[in-house]
């Protein structure tokens, strides 16, 4: 899952398409004929029109090159996207170069590629389109043609005011490349998260199909297998004064035990029946648990009806998400507990909460807000790395639980030892971190109860 979700992560620099970026090119080279239109026709500014047309013709014939050697669906590299942006930034800058320079009012849209640097490309060459930017903003803050009108009038505004036009499109290439670049890295990241949950939901879905079928296979070849066992039993007993015999037919009794216990160890998750679907609130969390008990820490388990509960311990539907969810969370105690991981389960007849708390060192309050965030870093220093030397996780885990679980109707709440359900004169060794997950009863309880009739297999 972890080099599906970096390989996501290395193909986002490969999103942009070349035919987006075309048809980008085709809308900023119509706005700019019409500008020189508009500019010498109606206004009588003095342009030098074939220059202006040639440096417009190089976008047009760029475009035209690109839609006649690449195939519509071509997906730029890294390298070919920021040269194409730094190829846009250039030719507006030259444009503007020769109408008036800073003095121009649309010099502000030579913002727009460093904008689809910072969402489209990585941070390396969202700082080369920016930095190839700011050096052209300065040079035409130097080196430009005036607006002249036919008449000889110069049009150009206060040198302090296109000094500030120079700083505001500084500022905004600096402000809108972090902006942009943040944001993207939030989208990217929260599609890379996306994905790993849903990698670890259909893993757990497949698992819980392939106990299915093991166990129903396990249970419908019990009775032929004991039909074998029998009577190679009884052949055994037979052939007394055939030794070469006997002992085949004890081989096939021994070869008949030992399908039974590979179909029995195989089957263990149970048959695709009420088994599968429902089961006692303890036994679900016990499941969610399983891996983690031979970890070296005491996993205590406790279940108790809340406020208006009743003494029976309710059935819920055995999600996928929610199995994989809980054992997320628990292994996230576990890694971080001392000595002891609590899981408790409490019901009333609104809600079910499971809580889980440790004895670790809790969640670091700087980021207890962000608790959920995928690839979220908490702990950055030598000795905090070597606590969890074996998770490179930033918070994923936990982002898959929360979403998983979210899934299934509950809301989360992550806090420390101090929370307000627990007391801490009543519970002094429950000081570390605390998940508690609430679920609407109606969401997860099972109204039928754990057992029912099993499905016969359709013959």
């Amino acid at each position: 899952m972890t080099a599906a979700v970096h390989s996501s992560r290395e193909s986002h620099s490969e999103w942009v398409r070349l035919r987006t970026l075309v048809n980008l090119r085709w809308t900023a080279v119509f706005g700019q004929i019409v500008a020189i239109g508009v500019a010498w026709l109606v206004y009588d500014i003095a342009l030098d029109l074939a220059l202006c047309l040639l440096i417009v013709g190089a976008t047009v014939l760029a475009n035209l090159l690109a839609m006649l050697l690449f195939p519509e669906n071509r997906r730029l590299s890294e390298t070919e996207t920021m040269l194409t942006l730094v190829f846009d930034t250039a030719q507006l800058a030259l444009l503007l170069a020769v109408t008036g320079g800073l003095d121009n009012p649309f010099a502000l849209l030579i913002l727009a590629p460093t904008a689809i640097a910072a969402t489209a490309l990585h941070t390396l060459p969202t700082v080369i389109v920016g930095m190839v930017t700011i050096t052209l903003v300065s040079l035409l803050g130097i080196y430009s043609a005036p607006i002249m009108m036919y008449d000889g009038t110069l049009i150009a505004v206060p040198e302090i005011f296109e000094f500030g036009i120079w700083v505001a499109i500084i500022i905004g290439v600096v402000f809108l490349g972090i902006y942009a670049r943040r944001v993207s890295s939030e989208i990217h990241s929260m599609g890379d998260a996306l994905l790993a949950t849903q990698m670890a939901l259909a893993r757990e879905q497949k698992l819980t199909d392939l106990g299915g079928v093991v166990a129903a296979a396990a249970h419908e070849l019990g009775t032929p297998l004991a039909t074998i066992k029998l009577v190679s039993t009884e052949l055994a007993d037979e052939l007394d004064d055939r030794p070469e015999l006997r002992e085949d037919a004890l081989l096939i009794r021994q070869q008949a035990d030992r399908c039974r216990d590979i179909l029995r160890s195989m089957g263990r998750a149970g048959k695709d029946d009420k088994h599968l679907r429902v089961a006692p609130l303890l036994a679900v969390l016990r499941e969610a648990a399983e891996p983690h008990l031979n970890r070296g820490k005491t996993i205590l388990f406790e279940a108790a009806p809340g406020p208006g509960g009743s003494e029976r311990q309710p059935s819920v539907i055995r999600f996928p998400e929610l199995v994989h969810a809980l054992r997320n969370l628990v292994q996230n105690a576990v890694d971080f507990a001392r000595e002891t991981v609590w899981v408790e389960a409490e019901w009333s007849t609104e809600t079910i909460t499971v809580r889980i708390v440790d004895d670790g060192p809790g969640y670091p309050p700087g980021v207890l807000g962000r608790i959920g965030d995928p690839f979220l870093s908490a702990r950055k220093g030598e000795a905090d790395r070597g606590k969890r030397a074996e998770y490179e996780g930033m918070g994923l885990g936990l982002f898959i639980a929360k979403t998983l679980l979210e899934r299934t109707g509950a809301r989360l709440k992550f806090a420390n030892g101090t929370a307000p359900f627990l007391q801490g004169a009543e519970y002094p060794g429950r000081s570390g971190a605390v998940v508690e997950v609430v679920w609407p009863a109606a969401r997860i309880a099972s109204a039928e109860g754990a057992l029912g009739e099993n499905q016969p297999i359709i013959r």
